[in-house]
């Protein structure tokens, strides 16, 4: 099979630990896009976070390059950010999950719309983790989100708090109160839990924009970590998980990889599958 795309969650993945990238995942990246292969981007995070991250694989402003965003509720091409698909949120949803999910005064609140990050009650470790990620953010001192009537689209809302148990709860407030078939629920990074509104997940959103270049199901690998890339790693004609992955990640896996994401474990892929020890 030749695969014409890989569509790679960030965090965990392509990432190291610390948030810089394996020198060997970037000279495999540049290596495998100049021979036009597509390496996709495709995080949770914002679109306008990455940017730096693009400069150092040569695909910052470029045409025919993109990125998947906000677990898949954005596709973006690189050149001028252009936003190429949405599927945002309804503010009433939104406002709902944001209420529900508040169970105690630890547990803080990222509200993304399509250009800018909200947090209620951010923590410190959230700070210290979002620094090395580059990401910038607007810190909200009341939990009055009204201001949500006028702004951009909302894509999706989460919550951070180091204990899994708590995250589990946060989890089962919001299903409580919205009912299951209003979000998508992701877990990712051993800290968030994620909603995204229903239908919206990073397999759907690597579909389309496949679909959208012509690339068919089985031209697509995925990889990736965590709960948050599962459905990602099914869609895909190849789905990867790390050598890090969650045990749910590696048992859907086709593939899980030697390395980790702190030993480069995208470059293993795409000399493996792509240019085939080039």
């Amino acid at each position: 099979m030749t695969y014409k795309m890989l569509v790679s969650d960030l965090d965990e993945t392509f990432l190291n630990d610390d948030g810089t990238i394996h020198e060997e995942n970037v000279q495999m990246v540049k290596r495998a896009v100049a021979q036009g292969f597509k390496f996709v981007p495709n995080t949770g995070r914002s679109f306008e976070s990455v940017q730096e991250m693009l400069k150092k694989l040569d695909l910052y402003n470029q045409a025919g390059q993109y990125v998947i965003s906000f677990n898949g509720s954005a596709i973006v091409e690189n050149k001028n950010n252009r936003v190429i698909a949405t599927q945002d949120m309804p503010i009433s949803l939104a406002k709902q999950i944001f209420a529900a999910g508040l169970i105690n005064d630890a547990v803080d609140v990222h509200i993304y719309t399509l250009n800018q990050l909200f947090i209620y009650n951010v923590s410190d470790s959230d700070k210290k983790y979002l620094e090395t990620r580059g990401a910038t953010y607007e810190n909200l001192r009341s939990d009055d989100l009204s201001f949500l009537d006028t702004a951009q689209p909302i894509m999706k809302v989460i919550f951070e708090h180091p204990d899994m148990q708590v995250r589990h709860q946060i989890h089962d407030a919001v299903i409580a109160s919205v009912g299951a078939d209003q979000v998508e629920a992701t877990y990712s990074s051993d800290r968030y839990v994620e909603f995204n509104f229903k239908g919206v997940d990073k397999g759907t959103a690597s579909l389309l924009l496949g679909e959208k270049l012509g690339i068919t199901q089985d031209e697509i690998m995925a990889i990736g970590d965590n709960n948050n890339d599962l459905k990602m790693i099914q869609a895909a004609g190849l789905g990867i998980s790390v050598a890090n992955g969650i045990p749910a990640i590696k048992e859907a896996a086709d593939v899980v990889t030697a390395r980790t994401n702190n030993e480069g474990a995208i470059a293993e892929v795409l000399n493996q599958f792509v240019l085939m020890g080039e």
